[in-house]
């Protein structure tokens, strides 16, 4: 079972890493068509931007195109979430960018629509994957997406390199397999905790990736875990750098996925302690 659930991990880390690499491409045609894309599209692989470059690879086709017309257009396609100011905003960054044809543009265009193609077969590819990723998780009985933030993603990613939880005796032991036992170079306790060198580094990556997520701020300057982010605040007004305090985090989250995987426990947002207490 967990065999399988790494090889389904597997695949969708090989499927995003092609999705990365031809969105890089697809990024390589556009900014000389579109050297401004960016002011109206953050996201090169969304699904509006995707249309907009499969049907627009170059301004040359936009050619007395009103704003209201590609507006008719777009907007459906995004499902509403596309605006006119938008889509006026594209026509004057085309107009500012002047004229970007370049010798032999039509060829130029049709490599544009096949990355546009390629990148599209990745995201369904990847879709796909995470559905069955979400559809096989229920057989574990694993309550580790209670925490905030974890995605069925992540708990994937932990289960098939943690495999049974119960070939590890206590959580010091996963710790130490995970290479996130903090190893402290100095005496008196003073001195860089740095995690071991050695130890599972895939799992190392995922907690690490983890520990950073719990103290991230949304937009409105809330914590995702504000228990996690009030022991980050203490740990660096006691003098541990960033790097250092996310080491403890670390630490923390592997003796917490430790015991919810042993117990099959969901996850308690513990009582947030101020810095001074």
């Amino acid at each position: 079972m967990y065999w399988t659930l790494s090889q389904l991990v597997n695949r969708r880390a090989n499927l995003k890493r092609h999705h990365i690499r031809l969105k890089n491409q697809l990024h390589e045609q556009v900014c000389v068509a579109y050297p401004s894309y960016k002011q109206f599209f953050q996201d090169i692989g969304r699904p509006t931007a995707l249309y907009f470059w499969e049907h627009y690879p170059s301004p040359r086709l936009l050619r007395g195109k009103t704003v209201e017309e590609l507006a008719e257009e777009l907007i459906p396609v995004s499902h509403n979430q596309f605006s006119t100011r938008k889509c006026q905003k594209i026509l004057d960054a085309v107009k500012t960018d002047g004229d970007t044809t370049r010798d032999y543009q039509p060829e130029r265009d049709e490599i544009t629509r096949g990355l546009v193609r390629d990148v599209q077969h990745y995201v369904m590819q990847l879709e796909k994957v995470d559905k069955a990723i979400a559809d096989f998780l229920p057989r574990f009985g694993c309550t580790l997406n209670t925490i905030p933030g974890v995605s069925d993603t992540t708990v994937a990613k932990l289960l098939s390199e943690i495999g049974d939880i119960r070939r590890f005796p206590n959580a010091n032991k996963l710790a130490k397999f995970a290479g996130i036992a903090p190893v402290n170079f100095s005496s008196a306790g003073k001195g860089d905790d740095k995690p071991s060198k050695q130890g599972n580094r895939r799992l190392q990556g995922t907690i690490y990736f983890l520990a950073i997520q719990m103290i991230q701020l949304s937009s409105k300057g809330l914590p995702r875990n504000p228990a996690f982010y009030a022991y980050y605040q203490r740990q660096l007004a006691r003098g541990k750098s960033k790097p250092q305090a996310l080491i403890l985090i670390s630490r923390r989250l592997i003796s917490i996925t430790y015991g919810m995987l042993k117990n099959k426990t969901e996850y308690r947002m513990p009582e947030v302690q101020k810095i001074h207490d």
